[in-house]
């Protein structure tokens, strides 16, 4: 299963207006017109299924369950909420199944959640135009089919099995839900990006994730980089509306700071001798989500390295335009696109 939770923030309709225009001037290239592609998509309310079955009956429940959503209950039974094998307990998984369907806490959130997300038309139509966008560049592209959940705010935003794409709407309650200030293991800065303007980024972070995995942490560092900003670019390539500083998870101050210390960042990578190292505790610092860069002065943002692998990479379509996104994501040799881009910031 891939899953992916990533950053959010609460911004002003003025504010993303600006941000839009700011990441069109950076981007320079036209957003192609999609509106031809069939797509629809229809967000099955797996969350709502699952709080109706009754805690007297839950062998039969979950067997009606299962009829329903006979990939996803097995996966947000072992991989999302950890119970173990579906298969291979019929006693403990129901067992375990009753104690978290009676749980108050657990029907106080499912609660909550239906309250602030009462309808998803608006998110099934933003997922069905990036979905347009992802067959535009991927023919092969099969719209998955999309279920909702909660999963007691355990950090899973969006999450692939096979054909199907699950979001956890508990990760998406807003950065001010009181909730989230009282949990330890979620600090501000990621507690800022937890609201709804993530939701369709994070899914399609996750869904790129399940076609082109990211490179090993055992990789060199100047691979991790490379792989890191061919995902950055195709998110700029699918969600062409969304504002840049949602597809980086950024502020748009950290955003500016990135840009205004460009060349900063990229010597302290080549004075360090930092490229060509394949050590994962080191390229964590600059991969890894944080509330800044270790190394980095005041201002920085965390998981640096996806903006300079994204600069890259740019660099190296402007060499070569003829590359479409599909060729860029199935090329493997990333020192190849790091050479051939040569890029070097003023």
């Amino acid at each position: 299963m891939q899953r992916y939770i990533n950053n959010i923030s609460s911004l002003c309709v003025t504010a993303l207006l600006l941000l839009t225009v700011f990441s069109a001037c950076k981007s320079g290239k036209k957003a192609p017109d999609v509106s031809h592609i069939p797509v629809n998509v229809s967000i099955t309310r797996f969350d709502e299924d699952l709080i109706r079955i009754d805690t007297n009956n839950i062998a039969p429940g979950l067997e009606q369950l299962h009829a329903r959503y006979p990939v996803f209950l097995p996966a947000y039974v072992e991989h999302i909420m950890e119970f173990g094998k579906y298969e291979d307990s019929t006693r403990q998984i129901p067992q375990q199944m009753r104690l978290l369907l009676g749980n108050k806490d657990f029907r106080n959130l499912q609660a909550s959640v239906q309250q602030k997300f009462p309808d998803l038309h608006w998110l099934e139509q933003d997922l069905a135009q990036s979905f347009r966008y992802m067959k535009y560049y991927f023919p092969a592209f099969k719209v998955p089919h999309t279920v909702s959940f909660i999963s007691a705010i355990g950090n899973y935003g969006a999450v692939t099995a096979d054909s199907l794409l699950g979001i956890g709407l508990d990760m998406y309650m807003g950065s001010d839900w009181p909730i989230y200030a009282n949990l330890p293991d979620y600090p501000a800065y990621m507690v800022r990006r937890f609201s709804k303007e993530y939701i369709t980024t994070n899914c399609i972070q996750a869904i790129a994730q399940q076609m082109y995995p990211l490179s090993d942490n055992a990789a060199k560092l100047v691979e991790q980089l490379v792989t890191a900003g061919k995902h950055q670019y195709l998110l700029d390539q699918v969600l062409p509306e969304t504002p840049d500083t949602i597809r980086m998870g950024y502020t748009k101050a950290q955003l500016e700071w990135c840009f205004d210390n460009e060349q900063m960042i990229w010597q302290y990578f080549v004075q360090n001798e930092l490229l060509f190292k394949a050590d994962w505790q080191e390229a964590m610092h600059f991969m890894g989500d944080g509330p800044s860069t270790q190394g980095m002065p005041e201002g920085s943002p965390g998981r640096i390295g996806y903006f300079i692998g994204r600069q890259i990479v740019r660099k190296y379509l402007e060499k070569h335009p003829e590359v479409t996104l599909q060729q860029l994501m199935e090329n493997k040799d990333l020192m190849g696109i790091f050479n051939e881009a040569k890029y070097r910031p003023r």
